[in-house]
């Protein structure tokens, strides 16, 4: 007993030793945070790398992570700050409108493109029109009480739906437009969701990182009559989203 004992003694050092000096950085402020109101900043890179002996690279690379996974803002020139909780959707066919006031937000979108384009190949596939059909392109930013959340381009048929361009330009629900104006009811869709990095364009919109972790949806949404009706692409800021599905057993 005594051996073994003396055995696993010597195995946690050796793990404590092969642990990143930032690592045991990042489990303090982890602590720090679950005692900290949303917004509180926290102590300043030269401080910590102060009371914790280490560079302030490490330091820097501890708040880089946390920063990335959502438990830390950091504001230029004003300093880190405890962030609030992830905004979290379920993953079911509504509109981002209807998602974000089932969670007290108040949700908002800005117009950054409308255009119509010619369809390409997949994309007259996936809308099950011809190639070379003219097709609504919205792109636009999500927000969330004024906070970016993420940027989407829509695809919709044009032939299908005329005049849906004059409609969209309030920055309303689409699919509410849809349901009203042109009697469409949303029957299921086929999402998927991937991880990607943010360019300098969605960077730019949502207020954060080159390089920063996103998640990217591409949804693929049909009516209830089995037509198709929309392909989207968004990509959703990851340190500020994330998505909750419930299982069941097939």
């Amino acid at each position: 007993m005594l051996e073994m004992s003396t055995a696993d003694g010597s195995d946690a050092v050796a793990r404590v030793q092969r642990e990143p000096k930032y690592w045991g950085l990042k489990r303090h402020l982890l602590d720090l945070l679950g005692s900290l109101p949303p917004g509180s900043p926290i102590p300043t890179e030269r401080s910590l790398a102060t009371e914790f002996d280490v560079s302030r690279t490490t330091v820097r690379q501890a708040l880089a992570e946390l920063t990335v996974e959502g438990r830390l803002l950091r504001v230029q020139g004003k300093g880190t700050f405890a962030a609030e909780p992830k905004v979290a959707q379920r993953l079911q066919l509504s509109s981002y409108t209807e998602d974000m006031r089932a969670q007290g937000r108040e949700p908002s979108s800005k117009l950054l493109e409308v255009s119509e384009i010619p369809a390409e190949a997949d994309l007259a596939r996936l809308l099950n029109i011809r190639a070379g059909a003219k097709v609504l392109r919205l792109h636009r930013l999500r927000l969330a009480d004024d906070e970016p959340m993420a940027v989407e381009t829509t695809h919709l048929p044009l032939g299908r739906f005329r005049g849906l361009r004059r409609h969209v330009s309030g920055g309303g629900s689409l699919y509410q437009v849809l349901r009203e104006r042109f009697d469409v009811e949303m029957g299921h869709a086929e999402e998927t969701i991937e991880t990607a990095l943010a360019g300098p364009h969605e960077a730019d919109l949502l207020g954060a990182d080159v390089g920063m972790p996103m998640l990217l949806l591409s949804r693929h949404s049909f009516d209830t009559e089995e037509r198709p009706v929309e392909w989207v692409r968004s990509v959703y800021r990851g340190d500020r989203y994330k998505f909750v599905a419930t299982l069941n057993r097939p």
